[in-house]
């Protein structure tokens, strides 16, 4: 869709609708496999494992879990194959030309903080395999900068310089990265869960791990009742569904270059409820059989790689899981925050830039690692602030609107959506007050109970969308002349 006489201060080429449509199911599969194989994936699958139980319990709770992952993908999916926009012009519809900012930035923000978290994970990986080395153990335990070792810090900026060439040719360069990416992890995935359960003797459904040891891995979850309870299960369905809250937002960055509704669906269909199921089972089997070899609770695939005999074997694994966790860093956070901050200065930022800016303040916030701790509350913790914005935008799209955008009209200054000088006041109000709901109580205060931050990505929804949907009923919308 060609856009007439855009406002400047909406637009760019890289905001523009997509040109180009000719991604199939596979690739948008392998948005997903890029998404979920990587380190943090494989770490927060393995941690809920212990959540669990058993092994009964954990498939039945990531199962339920990935389904409701595949009906919001859809949601967000189908809007953006629809429309061809990225999220931040999507966002436009629901809080005003200009008040979309405001959900980019917060968006931006996150996904920079996913770009530190994903490319420590990596290079952490490469940490692991070159400390085999007796000099570079000794350089890793003596040199010191930024409160990191040496070695954490180069490898640090390696694995960060890496991303930025992978982007350097676009979207298109990023799709031939994904479908090889992904399917690349599986692979060592399946070698390192096979030669372990072989390693341990076979495999049983038992996965024989006592129950102290689970309560001592589990403590710091900020989860009520003891591992494999009822209550222990939702939170694990909760925090696996949590953990893509980024891309409920921006997937339509991906899926406006599908080249059908249907390729977004048969994508989604293997990409997530089969996949992530399948991911999850052999973390589950990796760390049963990890156990069984080594006689302690694995949780990072690297930590098992670096108890290999083989060197070639370690260097093979560690490699991999960097590559797949680039792969993620990519997909989620490089390419979001890039789009997200283009939006806020469209005539001065082109996407590329936008993502090098992002990348850079992921640099400088590294000395202080603010990522590090447990995975599940980390996860709740920065997902929960995008929750509110999730339910004003699905609410707007499919209830208010009907799946019907003026598209045009989003690249518009005094457009059908300007509302109230480019702000929404509906969608303010409630995103603030799903915020404090779903953030800043539970994160901040000791108001609500301790549970209530392992859900606060659906009170941010419900709250928000509710919210949302009540005052776009009672309070008329300003239609510009001519809109």
């Amino acid at each position: 869709m060609e856009i007439r006489n855009p406002s400047p201060g909406l637009y760019n080429e890289d905001l523009a609708p997509a040109r180009e449509r000719n991604w199939g199911a596979f690739s948008i599969f392998n948005v997903w496999t890029s998404d979920v194989h990587s380190l943090w994936g494989y770490y927060l699958a393995a941690s809920l494992f212990l959540l669990c139980g058993s092994f009964t319990n954990f498939l039945l709770a990531i199962g339920l879990g990935s389904l409701v992952i595949f009906v919001l993908m859809n949601l967000i999916g189908w809007a953006g194959e629809k429309t061809g926009v990225p999220y931040p012009v999507l966002a436009r519809a629901s809080f005003g030309v200009w008040g979309a900012n405001l959900a980019a930035v917060v968006r931006a923000i996150v996904a920079i903080f996913w770009y530190g978290a994903q490319t420590a994970a990596a290079s952490g990986a490469l940490v692991a395999l070159l400390v085999r080395h007796e000099s570079m153990l000794q350089f890793h335990q003596g040199t010191h900068w930024f409160g990191h070792s040496g070695l954490e810090v180069i490898c640090y900026v390696i694995m960060w310089a890496l991303q930025l060439l992978i982007i350097q040719k676009g979207m298109e360069t990023v799709r031939r990265f994904q479908d090889w990416a992904g399917p690349a992890v599986w692979v060592a995935m399946l070698v390192l869960a096979v030669g372990l359960t072989i390693k341990a003797g076979g495999f049983s459904m038992e996965h024989g791990i006592p129950m102290d040891v689970l309560l001592d891995k589990t403590r710091d979850a900020g989860v009520n009742g003891q591992p494999g309870s009822f209550w222990a299960l939702t939170a694990v369905g909760a925090t696996w569904i949590t953990y893509f809250a980024a891309l409920y937002l921006n997937f339509c960055d991906f899926s406006r270059y599908a080249k059908d509704r249907a390729a977004v669906t048969r994508g989604n269909l293997w990409g997530l409820p089969v996949n992530l199921i399948a991911f999850s089972l052999v973390a589950g089997v990796t760390t049963i059989s990890a156990y069984h070899v080594y006689g302690e609770v694995l949780l990072h695939p690297e930590q098992i790689s670096a108890k290999f005999d083989s060197w070639v074997l370690a260097a093979i694994a560690a490699l991999t899981f960097a590559v797949a966790t680039l792969g993620i860093n990519v997909v989620a956070n490089f390419v979001s925050s890039a789009f997200d901050i283009s939006n806020v200065f469209p005539r001065q930022i082109s996407f590329k830039r936008g993502g090098y800016i992002a990348a850079l303040i992921a640099l400088v916030l590294y000395p202080f690692s603010p990522w590090d701790g447990n995975a599940a509350h980390f996860v709740n913790a920065i997902g929960a602030t995008m929750g509110p914005l999730l339910g004003i935008i699905l609410v707007d799209y499919y209830l208010i609107a009907r799946g019907q955008l003026d598209v045009a009209a989003l690249y518009q200054e005094h457009g059908r959506y300007r509302y109230s000088g480019g702000w929404n006041l509906a969608a303010l109000i409630a995103t603030g007050v799903g915020a404090l709901f779903s953030s800043i109580l539970p994160n901040f205060t000791s108001w609500l109970p301790p549970w209530w931050g392992t859900y606060g990505w659906f009170f941010g929804v419900l709250i928000g969308g509710g919210l949302y949907w009540v005052l776009s009923a009672v309070m008329p919308r300003p239609v510009p002349a001519g809109a």
